[in-house]
């Protein structure tokens, strides 16, 4: 038959050559704003900020103690505290383990102490990349012992949030952290230190009622969401239909919630100018 005889057209080899993009693999990273596709090291060099919207991307406790903490001055709190399972979630465990072993990170916090420009200071910062950064017994215990500390080496304290709200694997443990870790800022305020509270995207739930709006000065990243609960929980309650801007840290400096939004560029040299305008 002549079907049989007819073949498909092969490309040239030279063609064959070049008929691919040849991309390396995790090299370019698309903005969810924007949806521009960019260079990843640009987007490092920038500060994790999108170059062409301004979009902040979410950051690693690791990166972000390397853009606030003098190099090699940070030291890491070393506390030998299991994570609870009064549940008794078998899943939970496992899940715990599969984020350990994903991050290299052992919780949803790193607490220790550094210099900003050459002040010391103690320092908790959060990591969304670990159960969205739920505080859990391990974090309340961390940021309370952190705060104690503070208080010991006479130290200003920054806290740098990024949370969905208490760990619900740990029902009502993770619940009383609210109040240990509010209770323990009372304190730092009673020993006359100043406390640095830094809101970035999203910073909700049982977090922002507690430690992160109880700072002295409280900063945000631009554009920020930043809330007890959710937009549509919050509609459906007050049956009425919110701003579209609410929520975020530009509507909350506008109504009073917080001091200042800060470039994250400019977010070192602004908490040094405050640390020194405090001594």
């Amino acid at each position: 038959m002549v079907i049989d005889k007819i073949k498909k057209r092969e490309e040239p080899e030279e063609d064959k050559k070049y008929s691919k993009p040849d991309i390396p693999v995790g090299k370019w990273i698309k903005c969810e704003k924007c949806k521009e596709i960019l260079y990843k090291e640009i987007v490092r060099e920038n500060y994790s900020v999108c170059p062409n919207c301004g979009n902040h991307f979410r950051l690693s406790s690791r990166r972000r103690i390397a853009q606030i903490i003098d190099e090699g001055t940070f030291e890491e709190f070393k506390l030998n505290i299991e994570t609870v399972n009064p549940l008794g979630m078998d899943s939970y465990i496992k899940k715990m383990e599969t984020i350990r072993e994903k991050t290299g990170i052992d919780e949803a916090v790193k607490c220790g102490t550094g210099n900003i420009n050459g002040e010391k200071v103690v320092i908790c910062v959060m990591d969304g990349n670990f159960l969205m950064g739920s505080m859990g017994s391990v974090v309340g215990e961390k940021i309370t012992y952190s705060i104690e500390k503070a208080i010991e080496l006479k130290l200003p304290l920054i806290i740098f949030s990024v949370s969905g709200g208490a760990r619900m694997q740990e029902g009502i443990i993770s619940l009383m952290q609210m109040a240990k870790t509010s209770a323990a800022i009372a304190k730092l305020d009673e020993a006359g230190l100043l406390y640095i509270s830094v809101l970035t995207d999203p910073t909700y739930g049982g977090v922002t009622a507690s430690f992160a709006s109880l700072g002295d000065i409280i900063l945000a990243e631009p554009h920020a969401m930043i809330g007890f609960a959710g937009r549509r929980v919050i509609e459906q309650t007050i049956k009425q239909e919110l701003p579209e801007e609410f929520q975020t840290s530009e509507f909350l400096l506008e109504h009073g919630f917080i001091d200042k939004v800060v470039e994250r560029k400019d977010m070192k040299d602004t908490i040094h100018k405050l640390l020194l305008l405090n001594k």
